[in-house]
């Protein structure tokens, strides 16, 4: 794979640094990805409908499985969501850490929280196809708000106060880690049809923010001997959500009820989940419980990721150029 002085650069840039915001994109623009997403979106959710049923075929034929797999099986449903989304306008935020993202698929290392298997497909914007070999890159914090190199922070001290007290502004150069825990970070490579898969646990929650988890997907890249990014072209940096209220229900249970220092922000008044959702795109994971009866013994969320690659294509060239 080719290294390109643009790619080292977006592997390295601190995550303060946002990405140009659906505010700052022309009418003509937003309306051209509204097309895409909505031209592509029975693609997505055939790919989606197909990764369900081939998840669930295997777990019939294992033996592992509580409930009978047919095409009326529990839950099917949910997976009738059609739209596709397009994530690269969100910034990456304050707590990406590239030495501490990791080449592997089990990303739990012992945290406490309701299991979870993330089963995230990427999909080609301009063509309506699934995208294989591309880099999916997740992360995300814990059942109490922390996130991995970063466990020295208070989440329940609002970002601003935080950069007062520490006497720091937010800038390329800003550094708030704080350690060397990698837990709840991980990258792995999608297959052969656009689909790559992470195990872990539902996430918490922290100060002024929704419960998310941060997706970037990179072409061209490069990995080090240790499972680091060395090198990439990121072509979409984004955040993915529950919906309320599944996280209703399961912030309800410990370990995460015992989170009690702050307020849950909710779906309705987070400014990022808003500009997610602009224009019909849908950040929403859809989720069907791990044992097809219970979602609080643990759960398996299914989304599609779409990347608008023509347009990435383009600006690489105008800035190679």
């Amino acid at each position: 794979m080719q290294i390109s002085l643009l790619a080292m650069g977006a592997a390295l840039l601190s995550g303060v640094v946002a990405h140009p915001h659906h505010d700052d994109m022309s009418p003509a623009e937003l309306s051209r990805r509204a097309g895409l997403s909505k031209r592509c979106a029975s693609s997505a959710g055939a790919m989606s409908r197909r990764r369900w049923a081939e998840r669930n075929q295997k777990r019939a034929t294992s033996g592992n499985t509580t409930f009978s797999v047919t095409t009326e099986a529990p839950y099917y449903d949910a997976l009738q969501n059609n739209t596709c989304i397009l994530t690269e306008e969100v910034t990456a935020g304050p707590y990406v850490w590239p030495q501490s993202q990791t080449l592997r698929q089990d990303i739990t290392e012992g945290q406490p929280g309701i299991p979870m298997i993330l089963d995230i497909g990427v999909m080609d914007m301009e063509t309506c196809e699934p995208l294989p070999d591309v880099l999916v890159d997740i992360w995300y914090c814990n059942a109490t708000g922390s996130y991995s190199s970063f466990t020295g922070r208070s989440p329940n001290t609002p970002f601003e106060e935080l950069l007062k007290e520490l006497n720091m502004t937010i800038g390329p150069d800003l550094d708030l880690h704080t350690d060397d825990t990698t837990f709840l970070r991980g990258m792995w490579p999608t297959n052969d049809n656009g689909i790559t898969e992470f195990t872990g646990i539902v996430p918490g929650f922290y100060v002024e923010r929704t419960i998310h988890i941060h997706v970037q997907v990179h072409e061209n890249y490069v990995i080090r001997g240790n499972g680091t990014i060395a090198s990439s072209n990121t072509i979409s940096t984004g955040q993915i959500f529950l919906a309320e209220d599944l996280s209703a229900q399961l912030m309800a249970l410990e370990p995460y009820v015992g989170h009690t220092e702050i307020n849950r922000t909710t779906n309705s008044i987070d400014s990022i989940f808003q500009g997610e959702t602009v224009n019909g795109w849908d950040p929403i994971i859809s989720v069907v419980p791990m044992d097809g009866e219970n979602v609080e013994n643990g759960i398996i969320g299914y989304i599609t990721i779409g990347v608008d690659s023509a347009a990435k294509r383009k600006l690489k060239r105008s800035l190679e150029h």
